[in-house]
C-alpha cells in the first residue's frame, strides 16, 4: 500500500512538469488565490507580483515561480472594486489597473502607483491617477501597460475593441481614444497584455491564445506584425507578463480541478 501511495505521489508530481499544449507548468499558485488576476515581473528579482480580481482583497502578492506566497502589500488607501491588470516602470514602480467595468456604469477609472521603495513592506499607501472615460464610454477593460509614459488600456471585446490612452500623472487625466481594432478570429477579448522592455514587442493574452505584435509605428500598435498564438489549452487565462523577450510567463484563475497555475511560453 505505502509503494502504491508512493507511486501516485511520483506520478502527481511527473505530471505536474508536463507541458500543457503549448504551455509549461512552473507551478501550483496557493490556494488561498483563486482569481488571480495579473503577472508582472519584478525588476529586482525572480518574484511575480499578482492580484485577485473584484470582491477580494486590496492586496499586492509577491509570488515564487513555483506559485508560493513570498509575500503579501494590503494597499491601504484602496479598495479592489474590480482590480485587473498590473503593469511597472522603468524606476521599478507598480501600478494596479482597478478598471474592470462588467456593469458598464463606472465613469472613472482608477489607476495605484505603489512606488518601488515600498515594495518591501507590509502596507503601502498608493498615489492614485483618476482616470476620466470619454463621453458616454463605459467600456470594459481587463489589460494595460506603460510605454513612453503614458498607459494605454484595451477594452474586452469579442470583436472591435478600443485602445485609450492616459498620461501617466498623479491626478485627474482625461482618456482619449487612441485606436480602435478587430483581431482575426472568434473568442477574441483580451484579458492582459505587455509590452518588453524594449518597447519592441506586445502581448496581448486570451484564454487560448496570445496575439504578439512587432515591427509597429511608435504607439500605432496595429501597423505591424500581428501574429496569434495558440496555447493547446483554453483556461481561464488572466496575467501575463515578459520573462524576457523569448518568454512569457501566464496565470489562470482555478476553476474546479482546472487552473491556478503559473506557465512559461515561448514566443519563438
Amino acid at each position: 500500500m505505502i509503494y502504491f501511495k508512493r507511486l501516485i505521489f511520483l506520478f502527481i508530481i511527473i505530471s505536474a512538469c508536463q507541458p500543457l499544449g503549448n504551455l509549461n507548468i512552473l507551478g501550483s499558485i496557493n490556494n488561498a488565490l483563486d482569481e488571480v488576476s495579473a503577472a508582472e515581473m519584478s525588476t529586482d528579482s525572480d518574484l511575480i507580483w499578482a492580484i485577485e480580481d473584484s470582491g477580494n482583497n486590496n492586496t499586492l502578492y509577491a509570488l515564487k515561480k513555483n506559485g508560493k506566497i513570498e509575500k503579501s502589500i494590503t494597499v491601504l488607501n484602496a479598495e479592489n472594486d474590480d482590480w485587473e491588470d498590473l503593469t511597472m516602470d522603468k524606476e521599478g514602480n507598480i501600478y494596479i489597473g482597478d478598471f474592470g467595468n462588467n456593469s458598464k456604469k463606472r465613469k472613472t477609472f482608477n489607476i495605484y502607483k505603489v512606488k518601488h521603495e515600498d515594495l518591501n513592506k507590509s502596507n503601502a499607501t498608493a498615489e492614485v491617477i483618476k482616470v476620466k472615460l470619454p463621453e458616454k464610454f463605459r467600456d470594459n477593460f481587463e489589460a494595460f501597460f506603460i510605454y513612453d509614459d503614458s498607459f494605454y488600456l484595451f477594452s474586452k471585446e469579442s470583436k472591435k475593441f478600443v485602445v485609450l490612452k492616459v498620461k501617466n500623472e498623479i491626478g485627474i487625466q482625461e482618456s482619449l481614444v487612441r485606436s480602435e481594432y478587430e483581431l482575426n478570429g472568434n473568442g477574441n477579448k483580451i484579458t492582459s497584455a505587455d509590452i518588453s522592455d524594449d518597447g519592441q514587442i506586445i502581448v496581448l493574452l486570451n484564454h487560448d491564445k496570445l496575439w504578439k505584435l512587432t515591427n509597429f509605428n511608435g504607439d500605432d500598435f496595429f501597423s505591424g506584425t500581428i501574429n496569434a498564438m495558440p496555447f493547446g489549452n483554453n483556461t481561464q487565462k488572466e496575467g501575463v507578463c515578459f520573462q524576457s523577450n523569448d518568454v512569457v510567463l501566464i496565470t489562470d484563475e482555478r476553476n474546479g480541478g482546472e487552473g491556478g497555475n503559473i506557465y512559461s511560453f515561448s514566443l519563438r
